[in-house]
């Protein structure tokens, strides 16, 4: 397990000020990365800009400064450096990827595994179990304040990357690491209530047909569920709405391999995978252009038939079961 280089954090102590970005559609760990990142800066008397291509999940607004994110890119160039957070791949940071490449000098930090080193200098550690695990060791470095919203902010980073600290990647230290936020007076139970207690009827609705559309394959070591444009449509939902719904068919007593399919409304679908111990889905999502780690990962792909890309991933998918 790495701690941050000394190069990192002298460009960090330096800087006056600082543009911080995540990939797209952030999730719970990008975001409360960020988030975290920002406020402490901040509080070291830095100006901080906190960029994201897309809106916030609703889902994720509960964090403390989500609505500070701006969808634009800054119009100067004028930051002393610049950050990405969790994001393993220079296409996940958006279609202004480049534009923010621009800014120098460019720090990722990242824990996923195929990490494509793309930035300047680049801290990235795939033993950690989140980003955010990683945020809340560099502010130690630093020596920089951590408050209330900021350990809030982390919490729900690791909170939602370690599936509830139930995945293979906690350690003992991300453990330590948890019940250290614990002392800034967060209240994990009020998390959890806003992550997994916050349906609304249309969203269960939303489960109810993709839960319908459970495929179990290979003696049911692999599962397979979809959501199409038109199950959104007819419960007036959003695709943010399908947040978390792969842990359902990973929670099956034999599955190794959970897949979920995701048409968007942008001529794109999204691959979700989930797996349990020895089975790689990192590996899987590289051969279509995406990565994560061994036992969560994903990708996006130019819209195809989801009965094709199901039967491409199942080639995929048997001889790691």
């Amino acid at each position: 397990m790495s701690q941050p280089p000394e190069e990192i954090l002298q460009i960090l102590r330096q800087a006056e000020r600082v543009l911080i970005a995540a990939h797209v559609f952030p999730d719970g760990d990008a975001l409360g990365s960020q988030l975290a990142l920002g406020n402490a800066l901040e509080s070291a008397g830095k100006e901080v800009y906190l960029y994201s291509e897309e809106p916030v999940s609703y889902i994720l607004e509960f964090m403390p400064g989500s609505e500070r994110l701006i969808s634009r890119l800054p119009a100067d160039n004028d930051f002393d450096c610049a950050v990405s957070l969790d994001c393993g791949d220079k296409r996940r940071l958006g279609i202004g990827a480049d534009d923010l490449l621009r800014h120098k000098p460019f720090i990722a930090i990242d824990h996923h595994t195929g990490h494509q080193f793309f930035a300047d200098h680049t801290w990235v550690d795939a033993q950690r179990s989140s980003t955010g695990e990683m945020i809340y060791d560099l502010l130690r470095c630093l020596d920089y304040e951590i408050s209330k919203d900021t350990a809030y902010c982390l919490y729900t980073a690791i909170l939602t990357d370690t599936g509830s600290f139930k995945y293979e990647s906690t350690t003992s230290h991300t453990m330590r690491v948890a019940a250290d936020l614990l002392d800034y007076g967060i209240k994990p139970a009020e998390i959890c209530e806003q992550i997994f207690d916050n349906y609304s009827t249309n969203r269960l609705h939303l489960l109810q047909a993709v839960l319908g559309t459970l495929s179990m394959h290979a003696d049911d070591q692999i599962a397979f569920i979809s959501v199409t444009r038109q199950m959104l449509e007819a419960t007036d939902t959003v695709p943010a709405d399908t947040e978390l719904f792969i842990n359902f068919p990973r929670s099956l007593r034999t599955v190794k391999a959970a897949v979920f399919l995701k048409e968007t409304g942008n001529d794109l679908v999204g691959v979700s995978m989930r797996a349990k111990g020895e089975v790689d889905v990192a590996e899987v999502a590289r051969s279509f252009g995406g990565g994560g780690h061994r036992n969560a990962a994903g990708f996006k792909v130019p819209a195809i038939s989801l009965a094709t890309l199901r039967q491409q991933l199942l080639d995929r998918l048997l001889p790691l079961v």
